[in-house]
């Protein structure tokens, strides 16, 4: 029987790759306290693997042409989805491919951190960043013999990691380019989703921001947390409860549903304090932003509020709930931070323990009696000025589920015309008369909303908007159904 061999200690192992050490040696970190070992990985298989998605139809077309190029090559390029399922690989040379059926980098096996420790593809995934992982870089043994570069690939939709592009070669083969190329793949890999996602709004990338919040000012206009719904004082009530017994917090909820607010509210009812609100930036930019921000969770009656840690790299992920720890020891009643995720799940397990208290913001979609005070409370702060709606442009606002919730409803308030003292149909985005669909093309979204801007003329009708349109009533009532405009009655024969 061989006696198994102590594992080495990372820092050891990685110096002489100083620059990206740091990330590396967290990645070994997490690999130990996932269980794995040396010489014992855990690549999960699943018997089913999603040929029809998006990412696979993309990154498998990209990586057909990169093999073209590289065809005499021992390099293996692989698509995964965001947890580290390998959905395609494509090599023409045998040795790699059975070395890789070995040690299970196959389709339809999880390769992440959790499965397989430190590799490429599972560190891209989990920083959300470009990683070479060499040689004995690796956590496992087994993984030694190989050289692995990988790129997170971005959803253009919603900005979310989808998958990651993964190029394996011999740990002695040239890795130069390596990284380069991956890099590039990704990009193509996104681009072609881009083009193929037609009609839908793509998400800007994150570009990070550090913002002083103004209690004050949400208070100011007369929309404070009592004017909404039960739905939402009860959550604001919630917050203000936690925080009163000093339990760290989090705000969970879908994007654009008022987290910040929720927590600012919340904590501004309990005494006068500076609140400063973080939104992480690119992978590329967290050094310089944490550097920006972290000086300020010393200082006395200042509330850091850290949104979105779910979209963190990994490594920073570490490091933050380091700098929180220190703060909470530091502080004296509150807790000097309050964190926001899209869900409870999504809560990164470094940051779990300095949560004691879960509250949910609720979608706008959940509180429709919301809809109207708000819309009033954002006219009031774009234009300076009190603004009423007409009682069919009311209907439209609280018919809508707003899927991007309050923040939509601002960007719609802010799209509406300013210079109208009452909002009617026509001052309203076309998104507003429509219900969720499949993707139109862009000429398919010209025609829907020169329909929508015919019928919501005030006191058209469905046959003058068809005389303009140049069309019959039939060919408007067919179009209304396939595009699901509905519009609310301004008056008699519609």
């Amino acid at each position: 029987m061989t006696e198994r061999a102590p594992h080495p200690d990372p820092a050891a192992c990685l110096t002489g790759h100083g620059r990206i050490a740091p990330r590396l040696r967290a990645s070994w970190r997490r690999s130990e306290r996932y269980g794995l070992t040396a010489d014992e990985m855990r690549p999960a298989f699943t018997g089913a693997v999603d040929t029809d998605s998006l990412l696979y139809e993309c990154g498998h077309e990209v990586l057909r042409g990169l093999q073209a190029t590289l065809a005499n090559e021992p390099v293996s390029m692989m698509v995964t989805d965001s947890d580290g399922l390998v959905l395609s690989r494509l090599c023409d040379d045998t040795a790699i491919n059975r070395s890789l059926d070995r040690v299970h980098l196959a389709p339809g096996f999880y390769f992440g951190e959790r499965n397989a420790g430190t590799n490429g593809l599972g560190l891209a995934l989990a920083d959300r960043a470009p990683s070479l992982v060499r040689a004995d870089e690796h956590y496992c043994t087994s993984l030694q013999g190989y050289t692995c570069a990988a790129a997170p690939v971005l959803d253009p939709v919603n900005g979310g990691v989808a998958g990651s592009i993964n190029l394996t070669t011999w740990s002695d083969s040239s890795s130069e380019l390596l990284l380069a190329l991956a890099q590039s793949a990704a990009g193509n890999t996104a681009a072609l989703m881009l083009a193929r996602s037609t009609g839908r709004k793509i998400r800007p990338m994150p570009r990070g921001a550090v913002f002083r919040v103004y209690a004050d000012r949400l208070q100011r206009t007369g929309t404070t947390c009592t004017a909404l719904s039960p739905a939402w004082t009860n959550a604001v009530a919630q917050a203000r409860a936690a925080f009163q017994h000093g339990l760290g917090v989090a705000v969970v909820g879908e994007p654009g549903a008022g987290k910040t607010a929720l927590a600012v509210l919340a904590r501004r009812e309990l005494r006068r304090e500076r609140v400063l609100s973080v939104r992480p930036p690119a992978p590329e930019e967290v050094d310089s932003w944490m550097a920006l921000w972290t000086p300020e969770l010393g200082k006395d009656c200042t509330c850091i509020i850290v949104s979105a840690v779910e979209a963190l790299p990994a490594w920073a992920t570490t490091e933050l709930a380091r700098l929180l720890t220190a703060a909470r020891r530091w502080s004296d009643g509150l807790a000097p931070f309050v964190i926001t995720a899209e869900t409870d799940s999504a809560i990164p397990e470094e940051l779990r323990p300095l949560i004691d208290a879960v509250v949910e913001a609720p979608a706008l979609r959940t509180r429709p009696d919301d809809v109207l005070p708000l819309a009033h409370h954002f006219a009031r702060q774009d234009w300076r000025r009190d603004a009423s709606f007409t009682p069919a442009a009311a209907r439209a606002l609280t018919a809508y589920d707003w899927p991007g919730n309050v923040r939509q409803l601002r960007e719609a308030m802010r799209a509406a015309a300013s210079g109208a003292r009452t909002v009617d149909l026509h001052h309203l985005p076309a998104e507003v008369f429509t219900s969720p669909g499949r993707p139109l093309t862009r000429l398919q979204l010209v025609e829907r909303d020169e329909i929508i801007r015919c019928l919501t003329e005030p006191g058209r009708t469905i046959a003058q908007a068809a005389v303009e349109l140049g069309v019959g009533r039939a060919t408007i009532y067919r179009k209304m159904a396939q595009y699901r405009i509905k519009i609310p009655e301004q008056g008699p024969n519609r």
